[in-house]
């Protein structure tokens, strides 16, 4: 049976509260630009927010002015969404902590995952928000995925419990070498 080939995420749309709280969070906090907002054409009662997240693409909020932000955690059960992840640069990420504590937001500190750090926070309507950053820079030519991919084959024949720096330093040898000629025959 032939597949149904995705390219990317099209867009992430978000049920929110009221049209200030929107704006105030995704571009005063996160930096994501608001470039254009719409009625939802599924219901004329809410408004459709559009968010730039960096790369294009898009992050939408439908909203409601009789809703109001509630802060509780969103609902985690299966089929739920449990976070969002947004990439940031390494000098993002190292203010991320003092700039959310600029504005009283609660966090939970730089999480090592490995191959990225991770901060996680919530949003004003209790969806948890992480920021990552890359420990890595893909070599030219490759995505992140590639080396993803590389260095969890590492990890696994190694037997070791998950990617660490060792296995990204070692896949992106190993990528290099695949796609770069060299007339020297050393390793």
């Amino acid at each position: 049976m032939r597949k149904i080939q995705v390219q990317g995420v099209h867009h992430i749309t978000l049920t929110g509260a009221d049209r200030q709280t929107s704006i105030d969070f995704w571009e005063g906090v996160l930096g994501m630009p608001f470039v254009f907002d719409q009625p939802n054409l599924d219901n004329p009662d809410e408004g459709h927010l559009y968010f730039d997240p960096g790369d294009g693409r898009l992050i939408t909020v439908f909203t409601n002015e009789t809703r109001v932000p509630d802060r509780r955690r969103t609902p985690t059960e299966p089929g739920c969404v449990h976070h969002i992840a947004f990439n940031v640069s390494k000098a993002v990420f190292s203010q991320v902590i003092e700039r959310l504590e600029a504005r009283q937001i609660g966090h939970s500190g730089v999480k090592d995952r490995g191959f990225m750090d991770s901060i996680y926070f919530k949003d004003p309507l209790g969806l948890l928000i992480e920021l990552a950053c890359y420990r890595f820079e893909p070599p030219r030519g490759y995505a992140h995925a590639d080396v993803l991919i590389e260095a969890h084959r590492l990890r696994v024949a190694r037997g070791d419990y998950n990617i660490a720096e060792i296995h990204l330093a070692d896949a992106i040898e190993m990528l290099v070498a695949r796609n770069q000629q060299s007339l020297s025959d050393r390793d």
